[in-house]
């Protein structure tokens, strides 16, 4: 057994990562110890990184600390100074020691936390530009590049302990040595070559944040703060051309805990006042705790929303437009699954043409139905055809009675037949009288006291065989 991480305490009595439980306990007698537990450490990182998240919307947890890309945010906190100070603040409030460094690279930042920042709060800012990074990475052991311990050893027997020494040596005899490892950690680390970090989860296109003075805890100025943040992100959708399909607001406490809730409108939407009245129910059931430090709203899924011109209309808003807030209203009210509505679907078969899908995350349903058949269709259509008992002229003539439901219908009307084939692209009969079989004739009848009805005629018609015939839907 060894030990793979020390506190203040053991490091000053001299025990250190990667000694043996038994040397670690000859050199502190009063060595106390607890087991590892690498799942826990996981999920605490985690933790860490989504609580980062009140700095930047690109952090992600490195397995041993957490990647920061704080581009275009360290101006939010005075600095790059005031962020870590900032930062390593917050997490020894929460229990926890830090290290940290900012530099031009992920490479250089991670190797100068580890080797150049020490005490249990310490934090290292390298200066911007290719030399100054060069220079904060010399004098630290090669450790740093995250190389594998054998290629570190390696590196170590030949006299090369440095990751200055690296610098002017050729890089083709490093690579065919040690692999080409090292020649690309060391090209990361000098900004030579692009290093991809994968966020905890994609980042908002549009977001907006809000650090208060004093924590907040009422609700009323939870409200407020989300109306002053709602009025900020829409003036940056509007400025993109782009609208919100779903939007997220983080309240960040603290203790270091978060809450937050989510709304989802059916299409594009940058109307403040709307998407403030979708939060004003979701806003009663979030925790302030101890009081609310910072609140985050982002816009997790955005459409292309260009300006569109106004009527000369004054009152009353478009059909559409009032339909599409009426959904959201009831949709982020009853959940998403809880309001549906037709979508059309590629098949001429009636019963599979459309399909209910929430209403709330789909597109419009309009656009969906362009490809719609000609011929009437009925306004109720029956889950399943129902077999129905018919007197009819043959071979091609539509009903003159028929039973449906132990009820007997006279036909006075009839139009038809609109004949439907099966879908050529599913998987084919075995025979060809099977595809005939599948042949429907449609017609549509209206009885002697006005009723109208859709039903067909299941085949094509043969002298040995008695057709079947179906009802399938009602006309208004």
């Amino acid at each position: 057994m060894r030990v793979v991480a020390v506190n203040g305490a053991a490091e000053a009595a001299g025990v250190a990562p990667g000694m043996t439980l038994a040397n670690a306990r000859a050199v502190a007698p009063g060595l106390a110890t607890a087991e590892a537990d690498p799942a826990s450490e996981r999920r605490t990182l985690a933790a860490i990184a989504a609580w980062c998240g009140r700095y930047t919307p690109w952090a992600a947890a490195d397995g041993g600390g957490v990647w920061l890309d704080i581009t275009g945010c360290a101006h939010l906190f005075g600095g790059e100074t005031g962020l870590l100070e900032d930062l390593i603040g917050g997490l020894k409030s929460q229990g926890f020691a830090a290290l940290a460094a900012a530099a031009d690279t992920p490479s250089a930042a991670w190797a100068v936390a580890r080797f150049s920042a020490h005490g249990g709060n310490a934090m290292v800012i390298v200066p911007s530009g290719k030399e100054e990074t060069r220079a904060a990475l010399a004098s630290l052991p090669v450790a740093g590049l995250r190389l594998a311990p054998a290629a570190a050893e390696g590196l170590g027997r030949v006299g090369l302990r440095r990751i200055g020494d690296l610098f002017e040596l050729p890089r083709a005899p490093l690579a065919r040595r040690f692999g080409e490892a090292l020649t690309r950690r060391l090209d990361e680390a000098l900004g030579t070559v692009e290093e991809p970090i994968s966020p905890r989860r994609p980042p908002s296109p549009v977001r907006a944040r809000l650090a208060f003075a004093e924590p907040i805890k009422h609700g009323a100025a939870i409200a407020g703060a989300a109306r002053h943040l709602l009025g900020e992100l829409c003036r940056k959708l509007e400025a993109a051309h782009q609208g919100a399909r779903r939007i997220e607001l983080t309240l960040y406490r603290t203790d270091g805990s978060r809450d937050g809730t989510a709304i989802g409108t059916s299409r594009p939407m940058r109307d403040a006042a709307h998407l403030e009245h979708l939060f004003r129910d979701k806003l009663e059931g979030l925790d302030p705790g101890f009081g609310i430090e910072v609140m985050v709203l982002a816009a997790a899924a955005v459409d292309p929303l260009p300006p569109t011109q106004s009527g000369l209309r004054v009152r009353g808003r478009g059909t559409e437009d009032g339909v599409a807030r009426l959904v959201d209203r009831l949709a982020n009210r009853l959940g998403a699954a809880g309001v549906v509505r037709l979508h059309a679907r590629p098949s001429h078969i009636p019963e599979r043409a459309c399909r209910a899908l929430p209403a709330a995350h789909t597109m419009n349903p309009a656009a969906s139905m362009e490809n719609r058949p000609a011929q009437a269709r009925p306004l109720h259509l029956l889950p399943w055809p129902e077999p129905i008992d018919v007197i009819a002229p043959i071979p091609d003539d539509p009903p003159a009675v028929f039973r449906w439901r132990r009820a007997r219908y006279r036909v006075a009307r009839a139009e038809g037949p609109e004949r439907i084939a099966p879908e050529w692209w599913r998987e084919a009969p075995e025979d060809a009288s099977a595809a005939e079989r599948r042949v429907r004739d449609y017609f549509r009848v209206e009885d002697t006291q006005g009723r109208r009805f859709w039903l067909y005629r299941e085949g094509l018609y043969r002298p040995d065989r008695a057709p079947r015939w179906y009802m399938h839907g009602l006309f208004a």
